[in-house]
């Protein structure tokens, strides 16, 4: 169990709070679906969701497999299309565009976290993270440099993956997915292959990185993450059915699972 300190867990009204000061929202969604199938095989994944993230908020999606929270991931991060319903980013329809549009926006506003860490076993620590800001046109070493750094590991960018533990490499995919500056940072089971002191290394990065002012909504189905988060999204069948907001998120160190 974790340690409380005394923080409370609230339900979330549900509201219009579009952000302070009348900031657009970072992510915005209105009556999401997403069908795979047709007839006797369709499945519906997505039913009907309503969400919205605040720009520099931590947000938690939490849920069993199958529950959908994967695919309300790939769908705000543009990895494949709605199939009804309006999604909004940062003041774009993301609903509305067509696949070389999606890829852009992919490229250029959001920076993804995978499970499994998808560093290329042949390039070190920097070159893995300078390879993709390349391919963003944003790859100059200094900011390849600096990612790593924000992760903790300016002394490691010589070393190629297998000489890196599971937690170093997670914070090189971490450091991989910033260093194009990306407005939106999704992460999908970040902590998910890793023990929980390697785990806690990788959370406390994502919360420094959210102090530094990030948008993060990160996916996972271990109910004590959501300790660390400004709001945790209950999902089941496709459907959001609680959201609920932490007067005072927990640190890394504090989760235990």
């Amino acid at each position: 169990m974790r340690h409380e300190r005394g923080r409370a867990a609230v339900r979330d009204t549900g509201g219009d709070t579009s952000g302070e000061g009348g900031d657009a929202p970072a992510v915005l969604l209105r009556g999401v679906g997403k069908t795979y199938g047709k007839g006797v095989a369709e499945v519906h994944a997505l039913r009907g969701v309503d969400l919205e993230i605040r720009r520099g908020e931590f947000v938690v999606l939490l849920g069993p497999s199958g529950s959908g929270k994967t695919t309300l991931l790939n769908v705000i991060g543009g990895i494949e299309p709605a199939s009804f319903g309006d999604v909004t980013a940062g003041g774009r329809d993301i609903s509305a565009l067509g696949e070389d549009a999606r890829t852009a926006y992919r490229r250029d506003v959001v920076g993804f976290v995978f499970q499994f860490f998808n560093l290329v076993p042949s390039l070190t620590a920097l070159e893995n993270v300078r390879l993709v800001a390349e391919l963003t046109g944003r790859g100059d070493r200094e900011r390849s440099a600096a990612a790593l750094e924000s992760v903790g590991l300016a002394e490691r960018g010589a070393h190629f993956p297998a000489q890196l533990s599971g937690g170093e490499q997670q914070r090189v995919a971490i450091a991989r997915a910033i260093a194009k500056e990306p407005e939106l940072l999704l992460c999908d089971e970040p902590t998910g292959a890793l023990d929980l002191e390697t785990g806690r290394g990788v959370l406390r990065v994502l919360q420094d990185l959210n102090r530094q002012g990030r948008t993060i909504l990160a996916v996972t189905h271990n109910e004590a993450i959501a300790a660390v988060a400004h709001r945790v999204v209950r999902m089941r069948s496709g459907r959001v059915t609680e959201v609920t907001t932490t007067a005072e998120p927990a640190t890394a160190d504090e989760v235990t699972w």
